[in-house]
């Protein structure tokens, strides 16, 4: 199975399944003598483990990342980064009933026909348990970044939308309600829809606002490497991501050029940031904002029509623990994968010029 890495320098390689004995990965080139707050990274994977509140799925993982290689007495040593996080709670069972049969919208029947086989356990490797390799990852990522700040929280849950710029919302309030909404009021709603949507058994999806301020100019090459296509392409590498927009995105295209540039003021800013902090590819020292679209889980609670491996029509239906809406645990993996894009592209820098 090829595509199980991200990174040109800072590099990302996961391994493991749903289902299996645990999941895990390897980061090379961290440079050595980065100091490694662990705690830091304990609290980046408490914000996306299972279990956290009445509206995400209620599998128990404590999710704690063991590290195998290139830390040693607190340091990076610049050796490969080893780690494993051991799954505790599989409830394997809650799948029999699949165990021949594809899920309507779910990677089951492609991952058959691509390789022959599937570990129908919670979807084995193509599962979004593969994510918290990325969150422990990315929390690593974010301590070499030290001034750039990376936000994410959750703008919209199915029709309820936050209709606020990223510069008008308080990211005080998104780690104060469990839905992580950077506004009280549309949080309390969101929340109360997602439960109403639990309760009749279905799922809704939503979108999440990331915004990264203090990058440095100069991050992203001009042509196929360019700093919004790999924030992009990591974004749209998390499970359940049906959509990417940066600056003004999809808005834009109603706007008339004579409105939409970001015209500079004297000392190299910018008056408006439609550009999304991106130009040519590459980072212009103002905040970089995107949108990441999320569909709804696909396994739901109520009966489907579907075909199971030999082609006859099956009915079906979702049984275990399942989110009703992914977003609020995806916030810290678009945070991660943002962490990973930079890092990256950060140490590419250092390489680009005497």
């Amino acid at each position: 199975m090829a595509g199980n890495s991200f990174g040109t320098i800072f590099k990302l390689t996961t391994f493991g399944e749903s289902h299996g004995e645990a999941i895990g990965g390897i980061i090379d080139g961290c440079p050595a003598g980065l100091s490694i707050d662990l705690d830091a990274i304990e609290t980046e994977m408490q914000r996306r483990k299972p279990g956290q509140s009445s509206i995400v799925t209620q599998r128990k993982e404590p999710d704690t990342v063991k590290f195998l290689s290139g830390i040693f007495e607190g340091k990076t040593t610049g050796a490969p980064i080893g780690f494993v996080i051991e799954n505790t709670n599989q409830k394997s069972k809650d799948y029999s009933h699949i165990k021949d049969t594809y899920r309507p919208s779910h990677a089951d029947y492609t991952y058959d026909k691509k390789y022959g086989n599937r570990d129908y356990r919670g979807g084995g490797r193509s599962s979004a348990r593969e994510t918290a390799c990325r969150v422990a990852a990315g929390a690593i990522a974010k301590q070499l970044l030290k001034n750039i700040k990376i936000t994410a929280y959750v703008s919209a849950v199915g029709e309820l939308s936050l209709q606020k710029k990223y510069s008008e919302v308080d990211f005080n309030e998104i780690e104060k309600n469990p839905v992580r909404c950077a506004d009280a009021d549309m949080a309390s709603k969101m929340e109360a829809y997602i439960k109403d949507i639990r309760k009749q058994g279905d799922t809704v999806g939503g979108q999440i606002t990331c915004v990264i301020e203090n990058a440095p100019i100069g991050l992203g090459e001009p042509v196929f490497d360019k700093l919004h296509a790999q924030l992009g392409k990591a974004m749209l590498s998390i499970n359940a991501v049906k959509g990417f927009e940066y600056g003004s995105g999809f808005g834009g295209t109603k706007m008339q050029g004579s409105l939409h540039n970001d015209l500079f003021n004297e000392d190299g800013t910018t008056k408006t940031n439609y550009s999304g902090g991106v130009q040519g590819g590459i980072s212009n020292g103002e905040p970089i904002y995107f949108n990441v679209a999320f569909k709804p889980v696909a396994t739901i609670m109520q009966k489907q029509q579907t075909i199971n491996s030999e082609g006859k029509q099956v009915s079906m239906q979702g049984k275990g623990r399942h989110d009703p809406c992914v977003v609020p645990r995806a916030v810290p993996i678009v945070e991660a994968m943002a962490a990973l894009v930079l890092a990256d592209f950060w140490l590419l820098n250092k390489v680009s010029k005497l």
